[in-house]
């Protein structure tokens, strides 16, 4: 089974870490802890008719690198980026844009996914404005909700796709 290095990026409090707990062991802790550094999870992603069954090795970094990432060690061999911002809070979508270059000047070719959280926190999810850099061709965007589950699976699976289809 292949495995692929996934890198999760985004500002302090966005929910990377809820967005892998909710992956790899189905849980929601409501008592907040912050990463320091990283952490590392392992998710298998099962086959599908257009891709063998492949290991995502996630990297949940702490949000406190800013662009200073894309230079770091932790970026070595990563395969695909997800970039999470908190749908509640604007600023972090507007900086899911700029994480979103940084990695696709960084790493030309790579998969890059925009993964809206905390779906959750608001009455029409589909009524929040996004930044348009969020939808640029190449790039996937999935509205998630670490608490709920909903469509957390569904945004990794899409990257496992779109690593598989990219041959990296």
């Amino acid at each position: 089974m292949m495995a692929r290095k996934v890198m999760l990026l985004g500002e302090i409090g966005v929910g990377k870490s809820s967005l892998a707990q909710r992956l790899v062991f189905d849980k929601f802790e409501f008592d907040y802890k912050p990463t320091i550094g990283v952490d590392v999870y392992r998710y298998d992603v099962p086959d599908s008719p257009t891709r063998p069954r492949m290991s995502l090795i996630v990297w949940d970094t702490d949000g406190n690198f800013g662009d200073a990432i894309f230079k770091h060690i932790y970026m070595k061999e990563a395969a695909a980026a997800l970039i999470i911002g908190d749908m509640a809070r604007a600023p972090t979508l507007e900086s899911m844009v700029k994480l979103g270059a940084g990695f696709s000047d960084a790493f030309p070719g790579r998969h890059i996914g925009f993964i809206v959280n905390k779906t959750d926190l608001v009455t029409d999810p589909d009524a929040v404005p996004l930044p348009a850099g969020l939808t640029r061709p190449g790039t996937s965007l999935i509205r998630t909700s670490a608490r709920t589950g909903s469509h957390v699976s569904e945004a990794f699976i899409d990257a496992a796709e779109c690593i598989a289809r990219r041959g990296q």
